[in-house]
Protein backbone atom coordinates (compact mmCIF):
# COMPACT_ATOMS: atom_id res chain seq x y z
CA UNK A 1 0.00 0.00 0.00
CA UNK A 2 2.79 2.41 0.93
CA UNK A 3 4.57 1.69 -2.35
CA UNK A 4 1.37 2.36 -4.28
CA UNK A 5 0.94 5.68 -2.50
CA UNK A 6 4.51 6.67 -3.32
CA UNK A 7 4.03 5.63 -6.93
CA UNK A 8 0.81 7.63 -7.27
CA UNK A 9 2.40 10.66 -5.62
CA UNK A 10 5.33 10.33 -8.02
CA UNK A 11 2.96 10.38 -10.99
CA UNK A 12 1.22 13.47 -9.62
CA UNK A 13 4.52 15.30 -9.12
CA UNK A 14 5.68 14.36 -12.61
CA UNK A 15 2.40 15.61 -14.05
CA UNK A 16 2.64 18.92 -12.18
CA UNK A 17 6.25 19.50 -13.26
CA UNK A 18 5.47 18.52 -16.86
CA UNK A 19 2.57 20.98 -17.01
CA UNK A 20 4.74 23.69 -15.46
CA UNK A 21 7.49 23.26 -18.07
CA UNK A 22 5.20 22.85 -21.07
CA UNK A 23 3.06 25.86 -20.20
CA UNK A 24 6.21 27.91 -19.57
CA UNK A 25 7.67 26.90 -22.95
CA UNK A 26 4.42 27.59 -24.83
CA UNK A 27 4.02 30.94 -23.06
CA UNK A 28 7.49 32.01 -24.20
CA UNK A 29 6.24 31.67 -27.79
CA UNK A 30 3.00 33.59 -27.20
CA UNK A 31 1.38 35.40 -29.03
CA UNK A 32 3.73 34.73 -31.99
CA UNK A 33 6.90 32.60 -31.83
CA UNK A 34 9.05 35.00 -33.86
CA UNK A 35 7.88 38.08 -31.96
CA UNK A 36 8.09 36.43 -28.54
CA UNK A 37 11.50 34.81 -28.99
CA UNK A 38 13.06 37.91 -30.59
CA UNK A 39 11.71 40.04 -27.75
CA UNK A 40 13.16 37.53 -25.26
CA UNK A 41 16.56 37.85 -26.96
CA UNK A 42 16.48 41.65 -27.05
CA UNK A 43 15.17 42.23 -23.55
CA UNK A 44 16.70 39.32 -21.64
CA UNK A 45 19.81 37.94 -23.35
CA UNK A 46 21.45 40.90 -25.09
CA UNK A 47 21.42 43.08 -21.93
CA UNK A 48 23.33 40.25 -20.20
CA UNK A 49 26.17 40.64 -22.71
CA UNK A 50 25.41 37.87 -25.20
CA UNK A 51 26.03 38.62 -28.86
CA UNK A 52 23.11 38.50 -31.28
CA UNK A 53 24.18 35.22 -32.87
CA UNK A 54 24.70 33.50 -29.52
CA UNK A 55 21.44 34.96 -28.19
CA UNK A 56 19.51 33.43 -31.11
CA UNK A 57 21.14 30.04 -30.52
CA UNK A 58 20.52 30.13 -26.77
CA UNK A 59 16.91 31.30 -26.98
CA UNK A 60 15.85 28.56 -29.38
CA UNK A 61 17.86 25.88 -27.57
CA UNK A 62 16.63 26.83 -24.09
CA UNK A 63 12.98 26.84 -25.09
CA UNK A 64 13.42 23.59 -27.04
CA UNK A 65 15.06 21.94 -24.03
CA UNK A 66 12.26 23.28 -21.81
CA UNK A 67 9.72 21.56 -24.07
CA UNK A 68 11.81 18.38 -24.07
CA UNK A 69 12.09 18.23 -20.28
CA UNK A 70 8.34 18.72 -19.98
CA UNK A 71 7.82 15.58 -22.07
CA UNK A 72 10.79 13.59 -20.74
CA UNK A 73 9.72 13.93 -17.11
CA UNK A 74 6.76 11.70 -18.03
CA UNK A 75 8.85 8.79 -19.40
CA UNK A 76 11.09 6.28 -17.55
CA UNK A 77 14.37 6.39 -19.52
CA UNK A 78 17.26 7.90 -17.54
CA UNK A 79 14.66 9.70 -15.42
CA UNK A 80 16.63 9.80 -12.16
CA UNK A 81 20.11 9.89 -13.65
CA UNK A 82 19.66 12.53 -16.39
CA UNK A 83 16.18 14.06 -16.69
CA UNK A 84 15.57 15.16 -13.10
CA UNK A 85 19.15 16.52 -12.57
CA UNK A 86 18.99 18.32 -15.94
CA UNK A 87 15.65 19.87 -15.01
CA UNK A 88 17.03 21.08 -11.68
CA UNK A 89 20.10 22.47 -13.46
CA UNK A 90 17.95 24.38 -15.97
CA UNK A 91 15.89 25.90 -13.17
CA UNK A 92 19.11 26.88 -11.40
CA UNK A 93 20.30 28.62 -14.59
CA UNK A 94 17.01 30.54 -14.74
CA UNK A 95 17.42 31.57 -11.08
CA UNK A 96 20.93 32.88 -11.77
CA UNK A 97 19.70 34.77 -14.85
CA UNK A 98 16.87 36.31 -12.84
CA UNK A 99 19.30 37.29 -10.08
CA UNK A 100 21.48 39.09 -12.65
CA UNK A 101 18.40 40.84 -14.02
CA UNK A 102 17.40 42.04 -10.54
CA UNK A 103 20.94 43.32 -10.00
CA UNK A 104 20.83 45.24 -13.29
CA UNK A 105 17.25 46.55 -13.37
CA UNK A 106 15.70 45.81 -9.99
CA UNK A 107 12.59 43.75 -9.35
CA UNK A 108 10.47 45.36 -12.03
CA UNK A 109 8.82 44.48 -15.29
CA UNK A 110 7.96 41.09 -16.71
CA UNK A 111 10.75 38.53 -16.32
CA UNK A 112 9.51 36.60 -19.36
CA UNK A 113 9.34 33.19 -17.65
CA UNK A 114 5.76 32.82 -18.84
CA UNK A 115 6.13 35.30 -21.69
CA UNK A 116 3.26 37.75 -22.11
CA UNK A 117 0.73 35.08 -21.14
CA UNK A 118 1.34 35.39 -17.40
CA UNK A 119 3.56 38.36 -16.47
CA UNK A 120 5.74 37.78 -13.41
CA UNK A 121 8.31 39.88 -11.62
CA UNK A 122 11.82 38.38 -11.30
CA UNK A 123 11.37 37.64 -7.58
CA UNK A 124 8.04 35.87 -8.23
CA UNK A 125 9.75 33.76 -10.88
CA UNK A 126 12.63 32.89 -8.54
CA UNK A 127 10.15 31.71 -5.89
CA UNK A 128 8.35 29.61 -8.52
CA UNK A 129 11.62 28.01 -9.62
CA UNK A 130 12.71 27.25 -6.04
CA UNK A 131 9.36 25.52 -5.40
CA UNK A 132 9.80 23.52 -8.62
CA UNK A 133 13.30 22.44 -7.54
CA UNK A 134 11.85 21.32 -4.22
CA UNK A 135 9.25 19.20 -6.03
CA UNK A 136 11.95 17.63 -8.20
CA UNK A 137 14.09 16.73 -5.19
CA UNK A 138 11.02 15.20 -3.56
CA UNK A 139 10.35 13.22 -6.76
CA UNK A 140 13.95 11.98 -6.83
CA UNK A 141 13.55 10.69 -3.27
CA UNK A 142 10.25 8.96 -4.09
CA UNK A 143 11.81 7.21 -7.10
CA UNK A 144 14.88 6.06 -5.15
CA UNK A 145 13.94 2.38 -5.36
CA UNK A 146 12.57 2.55 -8.92
CA UNK A 147 15.17 1.57 -11.55
CA UNK A 148 15.64 3.71 -14.66
CA UNK A 149 15.16 2.35 -18.14
CA UNK A 150 18.17 3.10 -20.30
CA UNK A 151 17.45 3.95 -23.93
CA UNK A 152 19.46 7.11 -24.73
CA UNK A 153 17.78 7.58 -28.11
CA UNK A 154 14.54 8.53 -26.39
CA UNK A 155 16.26 11.50 -24.76
CA UNK A 156 18.17 12.47 -27.90
CA UNK A 157 15.17 12.09 -30.19
CA UNK A 158 12.70 14.04 -28.04
CA UNK A 159 15.20 16.86 -27.43
CA UNK A 160 16.15 17.15 -31.11
CA UNK A 161 12.51 17.21 -32.24
CA UNK A 162 11.61 19.88 -29.67
CA UNK A 163 14.51 22.18 -30.59
CA UNK A 164 13.79 21.73 -34.31
CA UNK A 165 10.11 22.46 -33.69
CA UNK A 166 10.93 25.75 -31.98
CA UNK A 167 13.26 26.80 -34.82
CA UNK A 168 10.60 25.95 -37.43
CA UNK A 169 7.87 27.80 -35.51
CA UNK A 170 10.02 30.93 -35.22
CA UNK A 171 10.89 30.98 -38.92
CA UNK A 172 7.32 30.21 -39.99
CA UNK A 173 5.94 33.22 -38.10
CA UNK A 174 8.62 35.66 -39.20
CA UNK A 175 7.16 38.85 -40.67
CA UNK A 176 6.96 39.03 -44.45
CA UNK A 177 6.58 42.81 -44.73
CA UNK A 178 9.00 44.96 -46.70
CA UNK A 179 10.86 46.68 -43.89
CA UNK A 180 12.54 50.07 -43.88
CA UNK A 181 10.26 51.53 -46.58
CA UNK A 182 8.39 54.72 -45.69
CA UNK A 183 4.73 54.72 -46.69
CA UNK A 184 2.97 58.05 -47.03
CA UNK A 185 -0.78 58.29 -47.21
CA UNK A 186 -1.88 60.66 -49.97
CA UNK A 187 -3.46 63.01 -47.45
CA UNK A 188 -0.18 63.27 -45.57
CA UNK A 189 2.20 64.07 -48.43
CA UNK A 190 3.20 67.71 -48.55
CA UNK A 191 2.09 69.26 -51.83
CA UNK A 192 2.89 72.62 -53.38
CA UNK A 193 0.11 74.39 -55.25
CA UNK A 194 1.01 75.06 -58.90
CA UNK A 195 2.05 78.63 -59.49
CA UNK A 196 -0.35 80.81 -61.48
CA UNK A 197 1.44 82.36 -64.48
CA UNK A 198 1.89 86.08 -63.91
CA UNK A 199 1.36 88.66 -66.63
CA UNK A 200 4.65 90.45 -67.18
CA UNK A 201 3.34 92.78 -69.90
CA UNK A 202 3.86 96.45 -68.95
CA UNK A 203 0.63 98.26 -68.06
CA UNK A 204 -0.96 100.21 -70.92
CA UNK A 205 -3.35 102.26 -68.83
CA UNK A 206 -2.01 105.78 -69.44
CA UNK A 207 -4.09 107.14 -66.60
CA UNK A 208 -1.92 105.22 -64.23
CA UNK A 209 1.28 106.67 -65.66
CA UNK A 210 2.70 110.02 -64.53
CA UNK A 211 2.39 112.89 -66.97
CA UNK A 212 5.37 113.44 -69.22
CA UNK A 213 7.89 115.68 -67.57
CA UNK A 214 6.55 115.11 -64.10
CA UNK A 215 9.38 114.23 -61.67
CA UNK A 216 9.06 110.79 -60.16
CA UNK A 217 10.00 110.36 -56.52
CA UNK A 218 12.49 107.56 -55.82
CA UNK A 219 10.79 104.46 -54.44
CA UNK A 220 12.22 103.15 -51.18
CA UNK A 221 11.46 99.63 -50.06
CA UNK A 222 8.80 99.44 -47.40
CA UNK A 223 9.59 98.30 -43.90
CA UNK A 224 7.46 95.20 -44.43
CA UNK A 225 9.39 94.28 -47.57
CA UNK A 226 12.72 94.70 -45.79
CA UNK A 227 11.56 92.52 -42.93
CA UNK A 228 10.26 89.90 -45.34
CA UNK A 229 13.58 89.83 -47.13
CA UNK A 230 15.46 89.02 -43.93
CA UNK A 231 16.17 85.34 -43.37
CA UNK A 232 13.66 83.81 -40.95
CA UNK A 233 15.05 83.45 -37.46
CA UNK A 234 15.38 79.81 -36.55
CA UNK A 235 13.11 78.77 -33.71
CA UNK A 236 13.73 76.20 -31.05
CA UNK A 237 16.93 74.49 -29.95
CA UNK A 238 19.95 74.06 -32.17
CA UNK A 239 19.20 71.39 -34.80
CA UNK A 240 20.81 67.99 -34.29
CA UNK A 241 20.59 64.72 -36.18
CA UNK A 242 18.29 62.22 -34.51
CA UNK A 243 18.28 58.46 -35.18
CA UNK A 244 14.80 58.80 -36.71
CA UNK A 245 15.94 60.98 -39.61
CA UNK A 246 17.21 57.84 -41.34
CA UNK A 247 13.57 56.78 -41.67
CA UNK A 248 11.80 60.12 -42.14
CA UNK A 249 13.53 62.97 -44.01
CA UNK A 250 11.73 65.74 -42.08
CA UNK A 251 11.96 64.15 -38.64
CA UNK A 252 14.51 66.71 -37.42
CA UNK A 253 12.75 69.81 -38.78
CA UNK A 254 10.75 71.59 -36.11
CA UNK A 255 8.41 69.85 -33.70
CA UNK A 256 7.73 66.21 -34.49
CA UNK A 257 6.12 63.20 -32.80
CA UNK A 258 7.77 59.80 -33.35
CA UNK A 259 5.53 56.89 -32.35
CA UNK A 260 6.57 53.25 -31.87
CA UNK A 261 3.63 50.89 -32.26
CA UNK A 262 2.81 47.21 -32.77
CA UNK A 263 -0.16 46.95 -35.16
CA UNK A 264 -2.06 44.46 -33.01
CA UNK A 265 -1.38 46.21 -29.68
CA UNK A 266 -4.58 47.60 -28.12
CA UNK A 267 -2.68 50.16 -26.04
CA UNK A 268 -0.89 51.34 -29.19
CA UNK A 269 -4.21 51.79 -30.96
CA UNK A 270 -5.63 53.78 -28.07
CA UNK A 271 -2.56 56.02 -28.06
CA UNK A 272 -2.81 56.59 -31.83
CA UNK A 273 -6.45 57.55 -31.37
CA UNK A 274 -5.49 60.11 -28.71
CA UNK A 275 -2.91 61.62 -31.07
CA UNK A 276 -5.49 61.82 -33.86
CA UNK A 277 -7.93 63.61 -31.53
CA UNK A 278 -5.22 66.10 -30.50
CA UNK A 279 -4.36 66.71 -34.16
CA UNK A 280 -8.02 67.35 -34.99
CA UNK A 281 -8.30 70.01 -32.26
CA UNK A 282 -5.04 71.80 -33.03
CA UNK A 283 -4.08 72.65 -36.62
CA UNK A 284 -0.54 73.44 -35.41
CA UNK A 285 -0.09 70.04 -33.78
CA UNK A 286 3.27 68.51 -34.79
CA UNK A 287 3.53 66.01 -37.62
CA UNK A 288 3.32 62.41 -36.45
CA UNK A 289 5.54 59.65 -37.85
CA UNK A 290 4.97 56.01 -36.92
CA UNK A 291 7.50 53.19 -36.70
CA UNK A 292 5.67 49.86 -36.70
CA UNK A 293 7.04 46.54 -35.51
CA UNK A 294 6.89 43.83 -38.18
CA UNK A 295 4.46 41.78 -36.13
CA UNK A 296 0.94 41.39 -37.51
CA UNK A 297 1.77 44.05 -40.08
CA UNK A 298 -1.32 43.01 -42.04
CA UNK A 299 -3.33 44.77 -39.30
CA UNK A 300 -1.92 48.22 -40.16
CA UNK A 301 -5.03 49.23 -42.18
CA UNK A 302 -7.23 48.22 -39.24
CA UNK A 303 -4.90 50.14 -36.92
CA UNK A 304 -5.41 53.38 -38.87
CA UNK A 305 -9.15 52.76 -39.19
CA UNK A 306 -9.39 52.52 -35.39
CA UNK A 307 -7.19 55.59 -34.85
CA UNK A 308 -9.26 57.63 -37.29
CA UNK A 309 -6.26 59.03 -39.15
CA UNK A 310 -3.39 57.82 -41.31
CA UNK A 311 0.20 58.91 -40.83
CA UNK A 312 3.49 58.34 -42.64
CA UNK A 313 4.95 55.09 -41.34
CA UNK A 314 7.66 52.52 -41.79
CA UNK A 315 7.90 48.90 -40.66
CA UNK A 316 11.00 47.52 -38.92
CA UNK A 317 12.00 43.92 -38.26
CA UNK A 318 11.27 42.98 -34.64
CA UNK A 319 14.90 43.00 -33.49
CA UNK A 320 15.68 46.31 -35.21
CA UNK A 321 12.50 47.81 -33.78
CA UNK A 322 13.56 47.04 -30.19
CA UNK A 323 17.05 48.44 -30.81
CA UNK A 324 15.65 51.73 -32.12
CA UNK A 325 13.01 52.04 -29.40
CA UNK A 326 15.41 50.94 -26.67
CA UNK A 327 15.63 47.39 -25.38
CA UNK A 328 14.49 48.40 -21.90
CA UNK A 329 11.49 50.29 -23.28
CA UNK A 330 8.13 48.96 -24.33
CA UNK A 331 5.25 49.80 -26.63
CA UNK A 332 3.51 52.11 -27.08
CA UNK A 333 6.49 54.45 -27.31
CA UNK A 334 6.03 58.17 -27.98
CA UNK A 335 8.87 60.66 -28.50
CA UNK A 336 8.39 64.41 -28.83
CA UNK A 337 11.41 66.07 -30.38
CA UNK A 338 12.21 69.60 -31.52
CA UNK A 339 14.77 70.08 -34.30
CA UNK A 340 15.98 66.56 -33.61
CA UNK A 341 16.39 67.20 -29.86
CA UNK A 342 14.44 64.80 -27.67
CA UNK A 343 12.21 66.88 -25.39
CA UNK A 344 10.06 64.23 -23.72
CA UNK A 345 9.27 60.55 -24.14
CA UNK A 346 6.74 58.03 -22.92
CA UNK A 347 6.81 54.23 -23.08
CA UNK A 348 4.88 51.18 -21.96
CA UNK A 349 1.62 50.96 -20.05
CA UNK A 350 2.79 51.59 -16.49
CA UNK A 351 4.31 54.64 -14.78
CA UNK A 352 5.87 56.04 -17.96
CA UNK A 353 2.84 55.53 -20.20
CA UNK A 354 1.72 58.24 -22.62
CA UNK A 355 -0.43 61.04 -21.19
CA UNK A 356 -1.98 63.54 -23.60
CA UNK A 357 -1.95 66.31 -20.98
CA UNK A 358 1.82 65.94 -20.51
CA UNK A 359 2.39 66.24 -24.26
CA UNK A 360 0.19 69.35 -24.43
CA UNK A 361 2.19 70.93 -21.61
CA UNK A 362 5.50 70.07 -23.30
CA UNK A 363 4.34 71.58 -26.61
CA UNK A 364 3.58 74.92 -24.94
CA UNK A 365 7.09 75.33 -23.53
Amino acid sequence: MENNNKQNLGYILRGVIAILFLVSAVAKLYPSPHFAITTFEMKQLLPMGFGEGLAKFLSRTLIGVEFALGFLILQPHFLKKVVIPATIALLAVFIIQLGIEIGMNGNQGNCGCFGELLPMTPIEAIIKNIVAIGLLIWLQILLKSTPDKRNPWVLVGVTAVCIAGVVIAVEATKGKSETGVVVYDETEVDTVAPETPQDTTPPTDTAALPAQGTPVAPVSPSTEAVEAAKPAQEEGPKPVKSPYSQYFANADKGKKIIAFFAPGCEHCRDTAKQLAAMKAKDKNFPDVYIIFMDEEADLIPDFFAFAGKKYPYTVLEVGTFWKVLGMQNDTPGIIYQYNGNKVKEWQGINDQKFKAAELQAALKK
